[in-house]
Parts: structure tokens; C-alpha cells; sequence
């Protein structure tokens, strides 16, 4: 398989992937296409790579710069802005941990937590239902608030350790 080809395929790939981590697929392949690319890239080169609009480019590498993705880059003597994505794929995957659970399961547990106070007779077996249910997913959403924390800190603690090995 070319280099070309090889290419297309993780893009395309990457951006259906993207759409089950909560990114449209355009926004997906965009941050495939900055992954794999050895330099950085303009919106200009993103236009011709993907085939897709300036528009789209746009609001999409502002999308990717908000999730934390992509960093615009300063190149000495350029006009443009170049655009570039991390390569780490743990700090990849961290940092769309961190901005899902920020997104969308940080709302959620607030939600829960005031759905948990109803007003209401509780021993009424409605409101007990109600309240149990609620209070189910509640613990479960904090077990997995706890997991994806400990997750998070696995990769702040396995960098701190390995700088603590280069001063050894």
C-alpha cells in the first residue's frame, strides 16, 4: 500500500472512529489528517487534502483547538496560520477523556444530584422508585467520574515519574 493510500484510509477511518467519541466526522478527519502530518498545516492545505470548504475548515480547527487537539503554530516570516496535532496517542485519548467527562458527564451528575432532591412524599413507592433509580446511576456515574480521574492522573504520574528518572 502507498504512502497515498495508507493515508486516506486512516483519515477516513479516524473519522468515523471520531464520530463515537462525540466530533463529527469532518472534525475527525481534520485531526487525523494534522496526526499524520510531518508539519504543520494551513487551513489552505487541510481545503485541498479533504476536499471540504474554508467554512467547514474553520469552525472545525477552532472545534479541535477547543477540545485541546490542535495548537495553532507560529512559523518565522509566515503570514498564515499552520495548525498542528498532538502525536502522543495516550495524551490524545486523555485529553478527549478530559473534555467528554467536561462535556458531558460533569452536567449529567449535577443533573442527577438535583433530580435526587425531589419534592414528595418518600414513602410514597413512586417517588422511593424515582429516587432509587436516580440514585443508582448516580453512584454508578461517580465510580466512573473516579475511573477516568485515576486514568487522567495515570498519564500526569507516569510523566512525573520518568522526570524524576532523568535527575537520578
Amino acid at each position: 500500500m502507498k504512502l497515498s493510500e495508507a493515508k486516506q484510509q486512516f483519515i477516513s477511518s479516524w473519522g468515523a472512529f471520531g464520530t463515537h467519541w462525540g466530533i463529527n466526522r469532518t472534525m475527525a478527519q481534520i485531526h487525523a489528517l494534522l496526526m499524520v502530518s510531518a508539519d504543520p498545516l494551513t487551513q489552505d492545505d487541510v481545503m485541498a487534502e479533504l476536499g471540504i470548504s474554508r467554512g467547514n475548515v474553520n469552525m472545525n480547527i477552532r472545534d479541535l483547538i477547543s477540545w485541546g487537539l490542535v495548537d495553532r503554530v507560529i512559523l518565522p516570516g509566515e503570514r498564515k496560520e499552520y495548525f498542528s496535532a498532538e502525536k502522543d496517542i495516550w495524551k490524545v485519548a486523555t485529553q478527549i477523556i478530559k473534555e467528554r467527562k467536561k462535556r458531558e458527564l460533569d452536567p449529567m451528575m449535577k443533573l442527577l444530584a438535583q433530580l435526587e432532591n425531589i419534592d414528595g412524599d418518600k414513602k410514597d413507592k413512586d417517588v422511593k422508585q424515582f429516587v432509587s433509580t436516580v440514585s443508582g446511576i448516580r453512584k454508578f456515574g461517580n465510580q466512573a467520574d473516579k475511573m477516568l480521574d485515576v486514568m487522567i492522573k495515570a498519564d500526569e504520574n507516569w510523566v512525573l515519574n520518568n522526570i524524576i528518572k532523568i535527575f537520578k
